[in-house]
């Protein structure tokens, strides 16, 4: 049954007793982000030289700059071996996280980004958890990956299970909190200078409400929208890329 959850939709159905609530409209915008990042690889793909003595197009020396970006900002500091594998992994993440973030500028009904669902920031972080056990298991081998559970002394074996469960909680409500908050306060905001105005000036409140709605509404989406957005994306792959490094020494 489709219903509406104030400015959201969202089918509810029951299986075996169990209510199931999912909401479309974050489905189709995480998988149009995905869409959109297949085509601007295609795209840029396009623009490389065939032969190695043609001279660069604008997108590969785009894309040279991007791939220097990350191995110096995210991947710095790790071995080389490793930054070879994991570079096409954090450069996916980081778009596909910056690009959920900014969907929520979109001034479309009902859009909104998928990252302020918790389900979506909750998978991001179960994937990073997914791929730290991998390239863990790759580098040391599952056995002397499995022994760091129970160092220094094995009796601390529960407690470093909850330590890594833990982790990827707070790498989830992490991105999850600080999008949804963004949101909010974007809502929020300039609604309350309105009435801020109104109270303080009750003849021309209305005129002024909305003379301060308008630039207010731009600041908070130029700086939640956009920059928050890419604050967010980088601390998340970063997080990403710290958590793969210690699993993987």
């Amino acid at each position: 049954m489709l219903e509406h959850l104030g400015k959201e939709l969202a089918f509810r159905f029951t299986v075996g007793g169990v209510e199931i609530t999912f909401h479309p409209v974050v489905i189709a915008v995480a998988l149009a982000v995905a869409v959109v990042l297949v085509a601007i690889s295609l795209w840029l793909r396009r623009g490389l030289p065939v032969n190695a003595d043609d001279p660069p197009s604008r997108r590969a020396v785009f894309l040279a700059a991007a791939v220097d970006l990350f191995e110096n900002q995210l991947l710095g500091g790790i071995s080389p071996r490793l930054v070879r594998q994991l570079l096409p992994f954090v450069m996916t993440l980081f778009f596909y996280v910056l690009l959920c973030n900014w969907a929520g500028v979109v001034p479309i009904p009902y859009i909104v980004a998928p990252t302020q669902d918790l389900n979506v920031s909750m998978g991001l972080a179960l994937l990073v958890y997914a791929m730290t056990h991998y390239y863990g298991v790759r580098s040391k081998g599952i056995g002397r990956h499995l022994k760091g559970y129970v160092e220094p002394f094995p009796f601390l074996l529960p407690l470093n299970i909850v330590g890594d469960l833990g982790r990827t909680l707070s790498h989830g409500f992490r991105l999850f909190g600080n999008i949804l908050g963004g949101a909010i306060l974007m809502v929020v905001a300039p609604t309350a200078m309105m009435s801020i105005s109104a109270a303080m000036v009750p003849v021309v409140g209305s005129a002024l409400g909305w003379a301060w709605r308008v630039p207010l509404s731009l600041i908070l989406n130029g700086w939640f929208g956009l920059a928050f957005g890419v604050i967010q994306a980088f601390v998340f792959t970063l997080l990403a890329v710290a958590y793969i490094q210690v699993s993987a020494d």
